[in-house]
């Protein structure tokens, strides 16, 4: 359907739609076409006009939710086997007895974890990792 506008536009305008509107809405042809062209911008209602200025002066509050209603999270806790301590152990303790290691030049960085050594003015960190059997799925 070709239709001409109050400026003088000619426009097509799909009949499915026009038919769809006056069935869904229970409008007459002439209330769909108007409606059709102000919904796709070839023409402009007033009380639609002035509906959308009122909605463009609404602001909504993006603060509604405050990050205090968050539970806060607890810190995992870490568990440390007794097999992986006394390797820790032994391994700080027999650090010393290596060639040109001195007590002075090892560090813990992180109890039954890290340890850094410095050999010569060469400094390393020895990473103590436990592997763990991974959990079974049902």
């Amino acid at each position: 359907m070709i239709y001409k506008t109050t400026n003088g536009k000619s426009v097509s305008i799909p009949t499915k739609e026009i038919d769809n509107l006056m069935s869904t809405l229970g409008i007459t042809e002439n209330e769909a076409v108007e409606l059709w062209l102000t919904d796709n911008g070839y023409e402009e209602n007033e009380e639609q006009a002035e509906l959308d200025e009122k909605a463009s002066k609404v602001r909504i509050d993006k603060d509604a939710y405050t990050e205090t209603e968050k539970k806060p999270r607890k810190k995992p806790e870490i568990k440390v086997s007794d097999e992986k301590k006394a390797l820790f152990d032994s391994i700080l303790t027999n650090l010393t007895r290596c060639e040109g290691v001195e007590l002075e030049n090892i560090k813990v960085l992180n109890e039954n974890k890290l340890i850094e050594v410095r050999i010569n003015g060469i400094t390393f960190k020895i990473d103590l990792v436990q592997c763990r059997k991974g959990k079974k799925k049902a």
